[in-house]
């Protein structure tokens, strides 16, 4: 359902001031976004200021974010006149994801659209939307006809050095750690998203893109000019191997990707689901052969695994034993031996009642990887003949690997591949990737992106076995807060380096990551050698959800969130603490009134590779303490007393 009506009381105008022409209010009148002349004229130089107040305190979120665009033909930021404001207009809109942290989702917002003229008497609007979690803003040319080369865009988001910062270091697999800070000082291109708290501690806002598509690239953000500032930029000509133009070429009429930043409270920015409301409804009309799940994968614990036919049988038979529908045959099945070749393994497969996913390079000159098979994704002929054969050989999803760039021509081939496969009916997800730009509303057969340093970091050296612990307390309140995220958790034996999570943690992360497709990364039997209660909960633990609740947490310390399936809950809590045992407070305060559940509670034993084990009936009124180890973690299971 979309619908669009007049909320002339919702948002208040200023027309009358030079300096302030607009301003709007979210729904639950908490946040609000004025729109700025820095001359005090009716043209010039624009900027947005961003507002956020809860419980009578006023929070200035982000001073200035400066506007404006450089196109190669002409300049739409320094002499901008205002022109007009539209009437404003309500956003309500409700939508059912079929996979991602909450099922049925509502895009409603209020909006207004800015025009302008630059000197050259052509035009520029802006569209300016507030939500109750936060603002997003985008451009738009309404001309029609010509395309034009964008040189800049001169969004910048302004804020104090007071201001607490997590920022990923962009690197175009967007495969870093995020490293904290109260100050700009370190200077260099960032990743998406980047969350930052207020000097005042009363707000937090995440900053983001959505509804990305082939009339422009991806960007990043930058403070190498101003320390302060973090502005877009296009992606560097080196990426993709110098392949593709760093700046895109745009056809009018053309509007913008989303400016998103998603603000308030931390429950706010982890429970959101703005990327995605503010992304282009889906494009796929029959979707019910697209099926969320777990896969078995063989690369973690064995990185040539899928040479192999007698492992690919090892982990579909894994597959088979804990109930999950998929397994993942992974590079260099096109060299498969050890008893059979690839036909012979997707029958086993099969036979076993498993549905088979298949890895691909990317293919063509923009990656420098080798690992074949390579060009059979690459134009829309190899990815006909290649579907074509998947189809009949039973294979329902496929990973694509080493993209290696933002550019336009990359963001092109990205949703060609999504569009081909949608035609199969083929699943889709994708590795060394850009993180998630709300293309699976779009397309909801896109399952899930790496786009994150994940457990297969085990593999390249030693330093994730001391940054992971950290590292997975920060996840969830950044890069998974905007998309699904393939990490592939949930590990027990060791793979090349050691983890020093607990137990515990690692059990915890089926429940705080969230993945379309969730790859369940251990050996057969670092899963077999597991308690009957934990074994039970892995096979039974969902990997979609209708609801998720922050319950307590902070970004590189600890974080425990509740998800809810049907009538249902899990919850899972893992602490980064290196030094000290935590005792949590679990509070059931989310469960409805009036019913009584069975709590399963999988929590650190008395070591760190050792599980306690408790079963009890909990309402909302009850709180259980849960002792969390070094570097430990829980699980738990709420199932209704009927």
């Amino acid at each position: 359902m979309r619908t669009f009506c007049i909320a002339g009381l919702l948002l208040a105008f200023s027309l009358g001031l030079f300096a302030q022409k607009a301003t709007v209010v979210s729904p639950n009148r908490k946040i609000s976004i004025e729109l700025f002349n820095a001359q005090n004229a009716e043209n010039g130089e624009w900027y947005l200021k961003v507002n956020y107040s809860n419980q009578e305190q006023k929070c200035e979120v982000i001073p200035q974010i400066k506007l404006g665009l450089a196109r190669a033909d002409q300049d739409f930021s320094n002499g901008l006149k205002f022109l007009k404001a539209s009437k404003p207009l309500v956003i309500h809109e409700k939508y059912t994801a079929i996979h991602g942290k909450k099922s049925e989702c509502s895009n409603q917002a209020n909006e207004v659209v800015v025009s302008f003229e630059n000197q050259k008497k052509s035009k520029l609007n802006i569209i300016i939307r507030a939500y109750n979690d936060g603002v997003a803003f985008r451009y738009q040319f309404p001309e029609k006809g010509g395309s034009f080369v964008v040189n800049d865009e001169l969004t910048a988001y302004c804020m104090t050095d007071s201001t607490k910062r997590w920022l990923e270091k962009f690197n175009p697999a967007n495969e870093g750690l995020y490293s904290s800070a109260k100050d700009g000082n370190v200077q260099q291109d960032w990743g998406y998203p980047a969350l930052f708290n207020t000097p005042d501690k009363g707000c937090w806002y995440l900053i983001h893109e959505a509804d990305l598509d082939r009339n422009y690239c991806g960007t990043k953000l930058s403070n190498t000019a101003d320390k302060s500032s973090y502005k877009l930029t296009f992606p560097d000509q080196w990426n993709g191997r110098g392949l593709g133009e760093s700046k895109p070429t745009i056809t009018l009429p053309w509007k913008s990707p989303w400016r998103v930043v998603i603000i308030g409270s931390l429950a706010d920015i982890v429970e959101s689901t703005l990327v995605d409301d503010v992304s282009t409804p889906s494009v796929i009309s029959k979707t019910d052969w697209i099926k969320p799940g777990v896969a078995s994968w063989n690369y973690w614990s064995d990185n040539h695994g899928t040479r192999s036919y007698q492992t690919v049988c090892a982990f579909a038979d894994l597959a088979a034993e804990m109930g999950w529908p998929y397994t993942l045959l992974d590079w260099e099945w096109d060299s498969m031996g050890d008893g059979g070749k690839l036909e012979d393994a997707l029958t086993y497969i099969r036979n076993k009642g498993i549905k088979p996913l298949m890895w691909y390079n990317s293919g063509g000159e923009h990656t420098w990887v080798a690992s074949t098979p390579k060009d059979r994704m690459l134009t829309h002929e190899n990815r006909v003949e290649e579907f074509t054969k998947l189809k009949k050989l039973g294979v329902v999803g496929v990973k694509i690997d080493f993209f290696e760039s933002e550019k336009q021509d990359m963001i092109r081939y990205y949703l060609d591949i999504l569009d081909d496969a949608a035609k199969f009916e083929i699943m889709v997800y994708f590795h060394g990737c850009l993180v998630p730009r709300g293309w699976a509303r779009t397309y909801p057969n896109l399952m899930t992106y790496e786009g994150v340093r994940g457990a297969e970091w085990y593999n390249n050296g030693p330093e994730f076995t001391y940054t992971a612990t950290e590292h997975n307390t920060i996840l969830p309140f950044t890069r998974n807060v905007v998309g699904a995220m393939d990490y592939t958790p949930v590990t027990f034996t060791n793979s090349q380096f050691p983890h020093i999570t607990s137990f515990g943690h690692e059990l915890a992360l089926s429940v705080l990551f969230e993945s379309g497709i969730q790859h369940f990364a251990d050996r057969p039997e670092g899963y077999y050698a597991l308690p009957d209660a934990v074994k039970a909960f892995l096979r039974n633990v969902p990997n979609t959800w209708d609801n998720t609740r922050l319950l307590d947490g902070y970004p590189g310390k600890d974080i425990v969130m509740a998800r809810q399936k049907g009538d249902q809950w899990y919850i899972g809590g893992i602490s980064a603490d290196n030094m000290r045992e935590q005792r949590k407070k679990l509070s059931f305060h989310f469960l409805p009134e009036g019913v009584k559940y069975q709590l399963t509670l999988i929590a650190d034993g008395k070591h760190d590779k050792e599980f306690r084990t408790q079963y009890m009936v909990v309402d909302k009124a009850s709180s259980v303490d849960v002792k969390m180890l070094r570097r430990g973690g829980f699980a738990g299971y709420l199932k209704p007393i009927k």
